[in-house]
């Protein structure tokens, strides 16, 4: 539920596109028992149509990765067939070079790769049975031909293989010859005996997890006796050119009680390495883990100088990767969540993003230029995620969390403007490689040129910015399987909403709206979770906005108060100044959902709703439907006890929604949350107040409208049991309802087929109470 959403973005300043070959469609026919159609409902297909079985079988880039010298990019894509029900997966090989073609390599056996040099990748795959099964690392040798073609050894080169088959998150460093990556171990913190201890565990004779402290589970895994950590090995070439896999695993991490990457989503933007030194973000071990957010950055030596004002922090020197030095703190003990701790290519700096408080998560990622000289980040800026450049400030003479700089050195440069970028990378020749998506498009690799052409440091830099600076889009993945669908980019659309802040909201129209129509259309208000994230310019696999427009329902969705990228508030309140436009004349909206959770928002919601009404005649106002998951769940429980809202929505459907607040206070997994939410521990008297004035429990005896309850079993942000208040308070009312569960699914359901299913009954609910859309 509180958990920023993925970043994303549309297309910008657009040359020299080269589209990728090969990569194969979705198959025409489709698995019957797979794709729940039939019966009372069918959904609408069509080779014309963006339909539920489209969006499960289109292709899911990653992030492009470039090699050391800047020539190749590396991008897995995963793509899902309904035929075999199988993902398939393949690495594409992208080259800078437009006269050369892209080399997809499946990987039969799935598996990660990263880069060993500039003309090796290496693969990661797991091998063996049973308690044998560990992972193997093979190498896979680049060439380009003379034909101006890429090729590939035919045959994996074996290299060597690790003790477990649970390492993951491989980071190469060339100069040093160390790989670095992460594992889970026991409190020994021993690699090479893991599995003799993951056997032992196994064979202990019973089935009990017994805990003295929270933190027993998170997200949807209860905890064990094993941790994260990060692991070197030498990584070398013998002299016939072969690579070879040491023996002696260093843990980089034993003896701190730390514990990195972090859970629930940590990876390999949980720790940075240069070509000698590793930093890393770990939760401080003398901390109770449920109850702070509070993550620490830690490396060598103290911290010596910062950039307060958009949460940069440098520092040097580092934690080499022999172990012969530990690791101490960087950051000042004050912080709150720490994200993307990098270093320079020179080895001697550090960065990374913190928040000011102990409880929020809402960090962006940035990285260094390749020359140590600036500072490349992302950051949400009215509800897209944007590429940033700041240059380097002189190091302050003494140490302090908030130095005064001057303003060149606090004003970021914007350098691409729409769509939600999820990656960035410095290249050796100045340019910057990203990866982003958009409302209409999954992930596509682009590149930014003519940064170098900028002076950072001048009063006009955005200008200059603005003028020369070129996204050139390099992949084309889905651009061919969605060339006849016709998906909306979304209009952007601004109204008055509570205390005079203007809100921002989207429109997705249906295929083959036409203005004019009166009362032709069916209303959808899509409602985000969080509540701290947005509804942004992005690319979504589960609430994917043009999914319901093209079932035929004009698609609104608003960023009301609680949403990010229209100012945090105090805590990001100077940085996001400086991004925002005149549509946003308040930097407070994020901040501004505490302790009023029932309040505000929907305020904003109403007057944004009726603004859609009022503005498009073409919806009927008699056959409008809501839905919303996590906090949008909360929000549909919320209005179904707040008839005077006025909405007027013959159906909803709620997704992983709180029902009883005071329960899910105390039996979320993310008490600090909580905390931060109502201003501190749901058995204080005043906090009572807040969470009963906003609790939907308590106004469940006004619920009127049909609603759809949707829950994972495995969900431990908001427990099944509110799925099930819900539906069973619905029961004994009489209102028409139904409940699906998920118990394989937690608090996002990511199965195919039970995605399917799930955009199965959500639509077939609708149809129900508004008709054929």
């Amino acid at each position: 539920m509180w958990l920023p959403q993925a970043w994303k973005v549309p297309l910008l300043g657009l040359v020299a596109q080269v589209p990728l070959q090969g990569l194969r469609q979705p198959p025409q026919s489709q698995n019957t028992t797979l794709w729940p159609q039939g019966g009372d409902f069918a959904l609408k297909q069509g080779t014309d149509v963006f339909s539920p079985i489209d969006l499960i079988e289109l292709a899911r880039p990653g992030v492009g990765v470039a090699n050391p010298s800047g020539d190749l990019i590396l991008v897995p894509v995963t793509k899902y067939s309904s035929e075999d029900g199988k993902n398939h997966k393949s690495i594409f090989l992208v080259p800078f070079e437009t006269t050369y073609k892209p080399l997809e390599l499946p990987l039969v056996n799935g598996g990660e790769t990263f880069w060993i040099d500039s003309r090796t990748v290496g693969k990661v795959v797991e091998e063996g049975e049973g308690k044998d099964k560990v992972k193997a690392l093979y190498a896979i040798r680049l060439r380009f031909e003379s034909d101006s073609a890429l090729s590939s050894s035919l045959t994996p080169a074996f290299i060597g293989k690790f003790p477990t088959n649970s390492a993951a998150n491989f980071k190469y460093s060339g100069r040093s010859e160390y790989l670095v990556f992460s594992d889970y171990v026991y409190p020994d913190g021993d690699i090479t005996t893991a599995k003799d201890q993951d056997e032992a565990w196994e064979n202990r004779g019973n089935s009990a997890l017994v805990y003295d402290e929270t933190a027993e589970r998170l997200w949807d895994t209860w905890a064990g006796p094993k941790r994260s950590s990060i692991f070197s090995v030498k990584l070398t070439q013998n002299p016939d050119r072969d690579w070879v896999l040491g023996s002696k695993y260093v843990n980089l991490l034993n003896g701190t009680g730390h514990s990195s990457p972090l859970e629930p989503f940590g990876g390999p933007g949980h720790f940075g390495v240069s070509q000698s030194h590793l930093v890393y973000s770990t939760k401080d071990p003398l901390l109770r883990q449920a109850w702070h957010s509070r993550q620490s950055v830690r490396a060598g030596s103290s911290l010596f100088s910062s950039l307060a004002v958009t949460r940069y922090f440098f520092a040097g020197p580092y934690c080499p990767f022999d172990g012969t030095s530990k690791p101490r703190e960087l950051t000042s003990g004050n912080q709150g969540y720490t994200q993307n701790p990098v270093l320079n290519a020179q080895g001697d700096k550090a960065a990374w993003i913190e928040q000011d408080k102990d409880e929020n998560v809402d960090g962006r990622s940035k990285i260094f230029s390749r020359n140590g000289q600036s500072i490349y980040f992302t950051a949400g800026d009215i509800a897209r995620v944007k590429v940033f450049v700041l240059p380097l400030p002189p190091t302050p003479s003494v140490s302090t969390t908030d130095p005064a700089f001057s303003p060149q050195y606090t004003t970021p440069v914007t350098l691409t403007h729409t769509g939600a970028v999820a990656d960035i990378q410095p290249l050796p020749n100045g340019e910057v490689l990203f990866t982003r998506s958009s409302l209409t498009s999954p992930n596509d690799v682009f590149v930014l040129r003519n940064i170098g052409k900028i002076d950072l440091e001048s009063p006009d830099a955005q200008n200059q910015a603005n003028r020369v600076v070129q996204a050139v889009q390099l992949t084309k993945f889905t651009a061919d399987a969605l060339s006849s669908k016709t998906l909306s980019e979304g209009e952007d659309f601004w109204f008055e909403g509570s205390e005079n802040r203007t809100i921002h909201g989207w429109i997705i129209k249906p295929k083959g709206f036409e203005k004019g129509e009166r009362k032709k259309w069916p209303g959808l208000l899509i409602i985000h979770g969080g509540p701290q994230s947005a509804w942004e310019d992005q690319w979504s696999t589960r609430w994917n906005p043009n999914v319901f427009a093209q079932q035929g329902y004009f698609t609104v969705a608003i960023n009301p108060t609680g949403s990010t990228t229209f100012g945090q508030g105090m805590l990001r309140r100077n940085f996001n100044l400086i991004l925002l436009d005149a549509h946003s004349p308040t930097a407070e909206l994020t901040d501004a959902i505490i302790k009023d959770w029932g309040g505000k928002p929907y305020i904003d919601l109403q007057k944004g709703w009726k603004y859609i009404l009022d503005q498009y005649p073409e919806i009927d106002p008699d056959r409008t439907v809501g839905a919303g998951a996590s906090y949008g769940g909360y929000a549909i429980n919320w209005i179904q006890g707040h008839p005077e809202f006025g909405f007027n929505f013959k159906a909803v459907v709620c997704h992983d929604g709180v029902f009883d607040l005071r329960y899910d206070a105390y039996t979320s997994d993310v008490t600090s949350f909580m905390r931060h939410a109502f201003g501190g521990r749901p058995w204080e008297e005043d906090v009572q107040e807040v969470i009963r004035k906003a609790n939907p429990l308590e106004f469940a005896h006004r619920w009127s409208i049909p609603q759809l309850v949707i829950h994972g079993s495995k969900d431990y942000r908001l427990v099944e049991a509110e799925g099930l208040g819900a539906f069973h308070t619905l029961q004994q009312l009489g209102i028409p309802s139904r409940l699906v569960i998920f118990p394989d699914e937690n608090h996002w359901v990511l199965s195919h087929g039970n995605s399917l299913k799930w955009h199965y009954e959500v639509f077939r609910w609708f149809d129900k109470f508004v008709g054929k859309a």
